[in-house]
């Protein structure tokens, strides 16, 4: 299932959305948003609202962990007011055997290079998180 700019949808439900993005800097980065506009991180959920986002972001990267390899999971909320002010989570694996200097923000940084999968590799990585998704909702 992808929406109309080409994301593909892992996950949807009246709070919140996970996402892939078009230009990943790591293979099966998926973003997480709540589905209602919020700028703060914090500042604009009520802790309980907070607190059932996070559920759903634990949820995305253990789904993401199962299907790549990854060494580390970054989970971290960027964005700015002058661009991506709509409120999100970023899941990012790093994957086993990259060089210490090439990890954290580097390994994030579209600078540093991204890839694009294409459509046939986002609906199959999409398909592959949403399965691990449903796997582990029971």
């Amino acid at each position: 299932m992808a929406d109309d700019t080409g994301e593909h949808v892992v996950h949807r439900d009246d709070d919140s959305i996970a996402f892939l993005p078009r230009r990943p800097t790591l293979l099966g980065s998926t973003l997480v948003a709540p589905v209602e506009h919020r700028e703060a991180v914090v500042g604009d959920f009520a802790e309980d609202e907070y607190a059932q986002l996070q559920r759903v972001v634990h949820r995305v990267g253990r789904a993401v962990v199962a299907a790549v390899p990854t060494e580390r999971l970054y989970i971290l909320s960027m964005g700015s007011h002058s661009g991506s002010a709509h409120v999100h989570w970023h899941v990012a694996p790093l994957p086993p055997g990259v060089p210490y200097e090439q990890q954290q923000f580097h390994a994030l940084m579209a600078e540093h290079g991204s890839f694009d999968p294409g459509d046939a590799g986002l609906t199959s990585m999409a398909a592959a998180i949403r399965a691990n998704l449903e796997a582990d909702s029971g």
